[in-house]
């Protein structure tokens, strides 16, 4: 049996295995990037706030996350956080919980310096504009500079899902249902080693040029529109 039969065969023999793991992977990278989305936009206004010790905090918080691994933080959420107060040990949260939370905290680190360049591409005019007509602070950002703002990083969020996407393969270290653990199902189950490798990375490579095909097509509708 040559190389690339032996793989076609695992790949079909077990495709509904590794789509479930496709399905896991994508379910977590859309809820990673949503509320890293959320939770990034208030981090990004705290940065920009005048008031200091607001932007300091933002701007320690950025740091340290971009500034560690990812591996780290998934281990020190998974292993530290649960056991830092009787109080949080209490409510048993299952493991999903803790890992898609550090998840969702290292994506907002990331988006929230995207939403912060996308609100300072923001015309100044137009909120001076918005003030002089009489409108708060905290509508001229909602109705007027984040709508414009959310336009200029749509295609930055969607590399941000994409590169998510790659990332959760680091969940697998936690036996989430994602498609690196079926890797762990097939080696432990069946003594595949390295067959699903081949077929993780096919699906991976699929998924994110798609995706990127999307990214690209959303880059050009909206210069067309503007």
């Amino acid at each position: 049996m040559n190389f690339f039969q032996e793989i076609f065969e695992v790949g079909w023999r077990f495709r509904a295995l590794f789509l479930e793991g496709a399905l896991g992977t994508l379910q977590l990278a859309f809820i990673t990037v949503f509320f890293g989305c959320l939770l990034g936009i208030f981090i990004a206004l705290m940065k920009m706030s005048k008031f200091k010790p607001l932007s300091w905090i933002a701007t320690a918080y950025i740091s340290v996350i971009r500034g560690t691994p990812m591996l780290v933080q998934l281990f020190i959420f998974y292993l530290f956080v649960p056991q830092m107060s009787p109080a949080i040990k209490a409510l048993d949260l299952p493991e999903y919980f803790y890992v898609t939370l550090c998840l969702i905290i290292n994506s907002s680190a990331y988006v929230s310096e995207i939403i912060r360049s996308g609100i300072q591409a923001v015309d100044k005019g137009q909120t001076e504009a918005a003030r002089s007509l009489g409108m708060s602070k905290r509508n001229t950002m909602i109705r007027i500079v984040l709508p414009q703002a959310i336009k200029n990083i749509l295609p930055a969020l969607g590399n941000e899902f994409i590169m998510m996407i790659k990332e959760t393969s680091l969940a697998s270290t936690f036996y989430l249902n994602e498609l690196m653990r079926t890797r762990i199902v097939l080696q432990s189950t069946y003594f595949l080693t390295w067959q699903p490798l081949f077929v993780i990375a096919f699906i991976y490579f699929v998924m994110t040029t798609i995706l990127s095909k999307g990214v690209s097509l959303l880059e050009k509708r909206l210069s067309v529109s503007d």
